[in-house]
């Protein structure tokens, strides 16, 4: 899940796609060991708000695709991940799931009771129980993006950066970024981007934020919504996402890939350069884009922080 810290941040800050083609051989899904942060987390959020992760627009067949994702995910990683056609195997999580539903326990998990896995899954809807299996074995979240209708059909999202896949599923892209700040380039380049991202090339971006939340979960019906009142800037965090696009060209469809990582601030910003560069973007924000990334009460705080450090 490597975040290109140089790529990504830089100024004047704009909102803009920033794609850039993935490199040749360059993995796009990250396996998960078992009992990790990101499967912790998303076997709390499946196991107990699964229909806040697990979104599909009304009538929209999602087979297809995840089974593309699926025989991706065995190319890619072949020692973490099989697939037949019809039944996957976790291989690290001794966990197999079928497209019908079916759950089967090929060996005894390594972490707390050893069911984990198997208990998450059965507590989901048969037709979930697949795509509940990919995210658990990895730390990518996952979307479908059709080129054909402009729209989000489907997705799996148990770690999103507070925003809500409810809210977000069926929705037109032009629609599901129109709450972004500045989001003219966004909005203009909409049609060339999903033609772009759901052809032949893979393609990636790197998102980053700083903030006062901890969990890689901010489903915003999970957060407080008093931002920084509890917490420092000094004991901020540095939330990043780097996002793939697994493009699916026979269907003019793209798995949108999504890995969160958040660490403390301070152990992100290690170095003057990048103390710098963090610096110079944020002082570049509009008062747009910084109440949009809920930063407008820390800016003053957060510049003076990284102004020591350069």
């Amino acid at each position: 899940m490597s975040f290109d810290f140089h790529a990504a941040v830089s100024a004047p800050f704009r909102m803009q796609p920033g794609l850039r083609r993935l490199a040749d051989g360059a993995a796009q899904l990250t396996p998960l060991a078992p009992g990790s942060r990101h499967q912790r987390e998303k076997l709390a959020v499946l196991s107990a708000f699964w229909p806040q992760a697990l979104c599909v627009a009304p009538g929209f067949d999602a087979a297809p695709a995840l089974h593309a994702l699926c025989a991706h995910a065995a190319r890619e990683h072949p020692a973490a991940w099989s697939w037949d056609g019809r039944r996957a195997h976790a291989l690290r999580l001794g966990v197999a799931a079928t497209a019908a539903g079916e759950i089967e326990e090929t060996s005894a998990g390594v972490f707390g009771l050893g069911d984990e896995i198997s208990r998450c899954l059965r507590g989901l809807p048969e037709g979930w129980r697949l795509a509940g299996l990919a995210s658990l074995a990895f730390a990518e979240d996952f979307a479908l993006l059709d080129a054909a209708t402009g729209c989000i059909p489907w997705l799996a999202v148990a770690l999103p950066s507070h925003w809500s896949p409810q809210e977000k599923v069926g929705g037109h892209f032009s629609a599901v970024h129109a709450p972004v700040a500045e989001n003219e380039l966004l909005l203009q380049a909409a049609p060339a981007l999903m033609r772009l991202v759901t052809g032949a090339q893979a393609w990636e971006r790197f998102v980053w934020n700083v903030t006062d939340h901890p969990r890689l979960h901010a489903h915003p019906a999970h957060v407080d919504p008093l931002r920084w009142q509890h917490t420092a800037v000094s004991h901020a965090w540095w939330r990043t996402e780097r996002q793939t696009f697994i493009p699916l060209p026979e269907r003019a469809q793209a798995v949108f890939t999504i890995a969160v990582q958040v660490q403390p601030l301070a152990e992100a910003i290690d170095a003057p350069d990048k103390a710098a560069a963090l610096h110079q973007a944020i002082a570049s924000m509009s008062p747009a884009v910084l109440e949009y990334r809920s930063l407008s009460a820390v800016r003053e705080p957060l510049l003076a922080w990284l102004a020591a450090r350069r």
